[in-house]
């Protein structure tokens, strides 16, 4: 096992970030070998997307992933299982209030390339050239999203493979060169308040249960308007604010600069 936090990056496209190394079933073998493809797992997945009581579909990630990360993303590797083969990591480009140091997790070791010193390890991602901030009306990250309109949901997902509703507000914004937390409640915990009736494009819209903590998030697109990853609809969907979705909206907020 490692004895102090050691400097490590990832190696291949997009590796998932896992609650402890006993979590992968034998349906996401594809998502943990030493060369992952994420095409072949999110299909295994929708095979079973009509069988969830069986725990191989999408629904069984529930409790299982905690995050997704992306080639060149730096992370702190805690710990090694005894074997090798399974990292705890730490990850600095996903704020959370579970670590002061960044998303926790376990991925397979065979995703990381270690690195010899922290000046090794990537910076934080600049804006994409091809994006045009002044091109019209609507915030950037409304525009990225949009492209991505009827992706399929995918719990824990951070990527244009799939997303989760917190994870399509953090990769656009990380697209743009902004760091966000990962999770919608710390989202919601971490950003300018604004009233509800001062919304704008590319605000967030924020929804919770009586009692509950912040549990979806969505992007303005205009007042009553958003685009988010609806676990309940399957996709990436754009709409007018359904009843269902005004009844639990507690808070909006605006990400700065």
């Amino acid at each position: 096992m490692s004895q102090r936090p050691q400097p490590a990056v990832v190696r291949v496209p997009v590796t998932t970030v896992w609650q402890e190394p006993d979590r992968p079933r034998p349906v996401d073998r594809p998502i943990v070998e030493p060369h992952p493809d994420s095409s072949i797992w999110l299909t295994a997945l929708d095979a079973h997307a009509g069988e969830d009581e069986t725990g191989n579909g999408l629904l069984g990630l529930h409790g299982r992933i905690e995050t997704q990360l992306v080639e060149g993303e730096p992370v702190h590797v805690i710990e090694t299982t005894p074997d090798g083969t399974w990292a705890h990591v730490r990850c600095p480009w996903q704020p959370s209030p579970k670590s002061p140091e960044g998303y926790p997790g376990w991925v397979p070791a065979a995703h990381l390339q270690w690195v010899t010193t922290e000046a090794e390890l990537t910076t934080y991602p600049r804006p994409e050239a091809s994006i045009d901030l002044e091109a019209n009306a609507d915030h950037p990250t409304v525009s990225l999203a949009r492209k991505h309109i009827g992706l399929a949901y995918l719990w824990g997902g951070l990527t244009p493979y799939g997303f989760d509703c917190s994870g399509l507000v953090h990769w656009a914004w990380r697209t743009l060169g902004t760091r966000v937390p990962r999770d919608a409640y710390a989202q919601q915990e971490a950003l300018m308040p604004v009233d509800l009736d001062q919304v704008r494009s590319g605000d967030l819209y924020f929804f919770a249960h009586p009692g509950r903590r912040i549990h979806h998030v969505g992007i303005v697109t205009a007042p009553g308007r958003m685009v988010h990853a609806s676990e309940t609809g399957g996709v990436l969907v754009e709409e007018e604010l359904p009843a269902e979705r005004v009844a639990t909206l507690v808070a909006a907020a605006r990400v700065a600069g």
